[in-house]
């Protein structure tokens, strides 16, 4: 009987035991499987987001209304830029600011013979060539005045309103950078003999670096130099000048120079497209060689775009679209006489007084028309599929369907 009694005990307990053992791998069980499905539905929600998203970039529009339109004259030789989301509008006599409503935010008056704009985000520094004054201003007005003793032949204005011009002086050509109050804040003089002319500036969002196109002659040849120079932290334990790195191109004139964003610059010569990388001390990353003459440079800090005679295909012009570490992601052939070229993430407008058209860097004709009166600026909002136009009479807000 004792071991009957005993074989029942341990077989109790022998069941007893597999069944906390089936208890814990079920509750095991059920945390991966609600685990499995927390993770399939994040997976299906994404892919459906992704899809959703994809659409809406390729999707195209059918038509193009005019929802709203507040009565706006334009004033007789002047010109309409935009200004961060704001349009600038300016002449020989002065410039204003207006927002998407038509309200004026601020009027600045001057008396040039050519002025000259230079535009980054929302900041704006005007000047005239050959001039003295140049005047820094945002969304909120002036921000302040820069006066210099030499004549102004160019200047370039960063995302903070610094400032960097240069100066004609005889024989030697300086480089001032000031920030938007007119305080000075670094002096540099160049000779054709030493670096050659600087035939353009850029600066980066922050200000802290300056890239300088040089074109020199000399002994019968000629070529172009590119240098950086760094006036942040990086550069403080440098040379004088802040120097931290360049390149020379010889045979070339690169006369287009610009910061793309705060660590991407690219460059355009008469035979090549060149992508600058790094935000303290910038280093060549691509070159792209051009067997055609470019036409006009349009940029964002995504995307370049090269237009060009259209030799092959269809259209009279080609636009070429590089991202910014110089790969080509799109070709495409059109024949509007062009007004300008904006990009606007990855969609990008072509426009000119009569016609538009919109379009993704992926390839996608968005929509192609006729404006029903001549257009003088035609630019995207906040809203994805709205725009605004400014006309003779009037500012409209139009919405593609």
């Amino acid at each position: 009987m004792a071991s009957v009694r005993e074989y029942l005990r341990t077989k109790g307990k022998r069941e007893r035991t597999g069944r906390r053992i089936n208890y814990k791998e079920r509750i095991r069980g059920h945390k991966l499987t609600i685990f499995y499905r927390f993770v399939l539905g994040i997976v299906l929600v994404a892919a459906v987001a992704a899809m959703a998203v994809v659409g809406w970039q390729n999707r195209e529009y059918s038509e193009g209304v005019v929802i709203s339109s507040t009565p706006v004259s334009k004033v007789a030789a002047s010109s309409y830029l935009q200004l961060g989301n704001n349009i600038l509008t300016y002449s020989k006599d002065g410039a204003n600011c207006m927002d998407s409503r038509g309200v004026v935010l601020w009027n600045q008056t001057y008396e040039m013979q050519n002025p000259m704009i230079d535009i980054n985000g929302s900041v704006v520094a005007i000047g005239d060539y050959n001039g003295r004054t140049i005047y820094v201003m945002d969304a909120s007005g002036n921000r302040g005045e820069i006066t210099t003793n030499l004549p102004i032949r160019r200047f370039r204005v960063s995302a903070n309103g610094i400032v960097a011009v240069i100066l004609d002086d005889a024989r030697v050509t300086r480089i001032h950078l000031y920030d938007a109050a007119g305080n000075e804040l670094v002096e540099s003089e160049t000779t054709m003999e030493q670096t050659g002319y600087p035939i353009d500036i850029s600066i980066s969002p922050s200000g802290e670096l300056l890239a300088i196109s040089y074109f020199y002659v000399g002994s019968g040849s000629m070529k172009s130099s590119i240098a950086f120079h760094n006036f942040g932290e990086v550069g403080q334990n440098l040379s004088s000048d802040r120097f931290v790195s360049g390149y020379d191109y010889p045979g070339n004139v690169v006369p287009f120079l610009r910061f793309m964003n705060s660590d991407t610059v690219f460059a355009v010569s008469d035979d090549r497209i060149i992508f600058f990388s790094g935000n303290e001390k910038p280093l060549s990353a691509a070159e792209n060689f051009l067997n055609e003459k470019v036409q006009g440079i349009f940029y964002s800090d995504q995307y370049v775009g090269l237009v060009f005679l259209n030799t092959e295909g269809n259209g009279r012009y080609r636009l070429d679209i590089y991202d910014g570490t110089g790969s080509l992601v799109n070709s495409k052939g059109f024949d509007m006489d062009y007004t300008n070229i904006i990009f606007d993430g990855d969609e990008y407008i072509i426009y000119s007084g009569t016609e538009y058209s919109i379009n993704n860097v992926h390839g996608v004709e968005r929509f192609t028309g006729k404006f029903d009166e001549t257009v003088y600026l035609f630019m995207p909002t906040q809203k994805r599929n709205r725009f605004l136009m400014m006309t003779q009479d009037a500012m409209q807000i139009m919405e593609m369907k």
